[in-house]
């Protein structure tokens, strides 16, 4: 299934792009705070890259940049979560998801299922190697594969029924 993305041009110096990522921000926050009310919600649901997905998708990198990094820096300063030790691979994973899913987008002009998986996959590999040299261990890195294949299918499918929400708008 795919649907064609009216992706918008927003820019650095426009106060659209602080807007829509400021949204997505506050849904980075809301959504992980609630997913920590389940043990182990964070590690398994993956919270904190839904709206990053979803902004850079639909609105493009800048946005999904913005709300890459301050989401996870917002989160960890008033909420001790993500905690410091795994706040770089967090950051690192999430601009790497803004990035792709800014790219995917502008190049298909779609938004599909496969693209998503395609996002999705490309973050989780490349922030997994990234995990696996920071923690010295690889099943520590991959360890999203194990833990947070819930999370992963949250954000392709809820992402794609989400973006397709925001293109009706």
């Amino acid at each position: 299934m795919t649907t064609a993305v009216n992706l918008y041009s927003y820019d650095f110096a426009q106060r659209k792009t602080y807007l829509a990522a400021a949204l997505f921000i506050l849904g980075n926050i809301a959504v992980p705070q609630l997913c920590h009310l389940i043990p182990n919600g964070g590690l398994m649901l993956l919270p904190i890259y839904f709206f990053t997905l979803v902004g850079a998708y639909k609105y493009g990198w800048k946005v999904g940049l913005l709300t890459a990094v301050l989401s996870p820096l917002v989160n960890s300063a008033l909420f001790g979560m993500p905690a410091l030790a795994v706040l770089p691979a967090i950051l690192f994973k999430s601009v790497v998801l803004a990035l792709a899913a800014g790219f995917v987008a502008s190049r298909s002009g779609k938004v599909s299922i496969l693209h998503l998986a395609a996002v999705v996959l490309l973050y989780q590999v490349a922030g997994s190697l990234f995990e696996s040299l920071l923690e010295g261990s690889f099943m520590a890195g991959f360890s999203d594969f194990r833990i947070g294949l819930p999370g992963m299918l949250i954000q392709v499918f809820g992402g794609y029924l989400f973006i397709r929400y925001l293109l009706k708008k």
